[in-house]
């Protein structure tokens, strides 16, 4: 203390300075420090909180605060009793039936084993025959893993004996051609290459982990053998991913979305860099299709590129790659209210919102919240009536502009008195600065309230990149998109994705052009005609394995 009162200036005015500054630099640590347990709050959340983004009604809100002891009400334990009786309206809820074991699917084939009682013990102790009054049936599901057989195909060869040595037009030899193999010189056949495909693409089964599988049933099949199937099979499908894309673009509304892939061996780029995999849903709401195509740069060329003289609407996240869609001629750009959504839960502290008695106990973010679910809750009642585009759209002028209106003004008028580094701030300023984007739904009823769809598409991939990690070679990444794109176009049009596959790779090689080829997409079979294929296919392995 003598030493810092030895250093003080002793002019006035200079003290009133030091003070000043001393001041400023508290504040300075305040806001640090304000910014600091706010990141530790929301870093918490994510290790142990609620990932669901889902907004509880207020009811359920209420629900979750009547054993809560955290004191928000400010009232004292020691309060005097309320003499006066009060009525408490407890709102209706439904709840739902807890129901019993599943019933196994008809569809299955069903063996009847009989466990009968002695004959000794079907007479009665009277003397009489006792007689079947009925019986008791139980079910349990079995199965066997995976099968091999080998399938010979034998070609006859014919020869005249009487033109042996003697020159003939015809030839002297003649035999069957070759059954057609998507995988010509390959021991693959379209039940194999699907249950790897879909292992690895559906089921996120790297193909090192599928070896050991092979090896416990019997048979070495090597991870890069898999592998280079993988990429020759994708080759072979370009063909379908072309028409696919072409069917994506012909529809109302695309919606884009990206996330990193790890290649090791890009040209030009050091192993550990990011490359992207990008992802386009649409097509017509009735065909529609999704389509991944591999870049190593997250820049806006790869969407430029793709969506060519695309005319009609485009929905996307806030990344700047995006941006230059908003100056495209014929392109309605629309944002991601999802992600509005993200920014102003993160704000509210998320880890403790279960605790809050309704939205509006949540300040300002609550609010924005609140105006938020109002917005999804029109386009659920929307949904349920089936409106469709054009109805939708006037519902969503009718209803939801002036919720918007509103909601723009209230933005506007607290934007300015927000810090823009706290979380509330961020959400704010994305919110402000996508607004011409998140109002563009209102003008196109087929543009939904978020890019949830796009999202959704690639999170198979997402999901499968924590088991394979990374993609060795440029064309490696190329065929994952080229068959994650038939995986999901199959899933989004109700197909089981390895019948899919095992009626593509057998009916490929024998498609002679693009007519052909467009009967082989998704959105252009049905459910039947694979199950009668599928079931085609058993019999004939059936007769193979007696």
């Amino acid at each position: 203390m003598s030493i810092m009162a030895l250093n003080l200036p002793s002019d006035v005015n200079q003290l009133h300075t030091l003070v000043a500054e001393l001041h400023k630099k508290k504040d300075n640590y305040e806001v640090e420090n304000r910014l600091l347990r706010e990141r530790i709050k929301q870093l918490t959340h994510q290790l142990y909180g609620r990932k669901s983004e889902k907004l509880l009604p207020d009811d359920e809100f209420e629900q979750s605060g009547l054993f809560d002891d955290s004191g928000d009400s400010g009232e004292s334990n020691d309060a005097e009793p309320a003499t006066v009786d009060e009525i408490i309206t407890v709102p209706s809820h439904t709840r739902k039936k807890k129901g019993g074991r599943k019933i196994l699917s008809e569809s299955l084939p069903r063996i009847e084993i009989e466990h009968d009682i002695d004959e000794s013990e079907k007479q009665c102790g009277c003397g009489c025959q006792m007689e079947r009054i009925g019986q008791e049936v139980s079910e349990r599901l079995e199965m066997q893993p995976a099968r091999f057989w080998v399938e010979r195909h034998i070609r006859p060869k014919y020869a005249c004996k009487n033109c042996e040595g003697v020159e003939s037009t015809d030839g002297t030899v003649k035999i069957a051609p070759c059954p057609p193999q998507l995988l010509a010189k390959t021991i693959s056949s379209p039940g194999l290459l699907s249950h790897i495909l879909v292992g690895k693409f559906c089921d996120s089964l790297p193909f090192y982990r599928q070896e050991k599988q092979f090896l416990r049933l019997g048979f070495a099949l090597t991870r890069g053998t898999m592998c280079n199937w993988a990429i020759k099979v994708a080759e072979k499908c370009k063909p379908i991913t072309d028409l696919l894309g072409q069917e994506i673009l012909s529809g109302p509304l695309i919606n884009i979305d990206e996330t990193r892939i790890q290649v090791l061996k890009e040209p030009d780029k050091p192993p550990g860099s990011n490359s992207y995999m990008w992802v386009y849903r649409g097509g017509r709401p009735d065909n529609l299709g999704v389509l991944f195509r591999y870049n190593p740069s997250r820049g806006g060329s790869e969407v430029s590129e793709f969506l060519g003289g695309y005319r009609g609407s485009v929905q996307t996240d806030g990344f700047s790659a995006y941006d230059f869609l908003d100056t495209r001629d014929g392109i309605r750009h629309a944002a991601c209210w999802a992600h509005v959504r993200r920014k102003f839960l993160e704000a509210t502290g998320v880890k403790n919102v279960k605790n809050k008695r309704s939205l509006g106990g949540m300040g300002k973010a609550g609010k924005a919240l609140q105006w938020i679910r109002e917005l999804y809750a029109i386009e659920k009642n929307a949904q349920q009536q089936g409106l469709g585009p054009d109805l939708l759209r006037e519902e969503r002028q009718r209803k939801s502009k002036p919720i918007l209106i509103e909601f723009k003004e209230w933005l506007s008028a607290l934007g300015p008195q927000i810090p823009p580094k706290t979380l509330l701030g961020k959400a704010f300023v994305y919110t402000q600065s996508q607004w011409h984007r998140l109002i563009k739904y209102l003008e196109d009823g087929n543009i939904k309230m978020d890019n949830n769809l796009a999202e959704n598409a690639i999170r198979p991939f997402v999901v499968g990149r924590k088991n394979w990690l990374f993609a060795d070679v440029p064309d490696g990444a190329k065929a994952s998109a080229t068959l994650y794109s038939l995986i999901e176009t199959a899933r989004t049009n109700g197909l089981e994705p390895y019948r899919y596959f095992c009626y593509l790779f057998d009916q490929l090689p024998v498609a002679q052009n693009e007519e052909q080829l467009k009967a082989l997409l998704p959105m252009n079979l049905t459910v039947d005609i694979l199950e009668a294929y599928q079931q085609e296919y058993q019999e004939r392995s059936a007769i193979a394995l007696r």
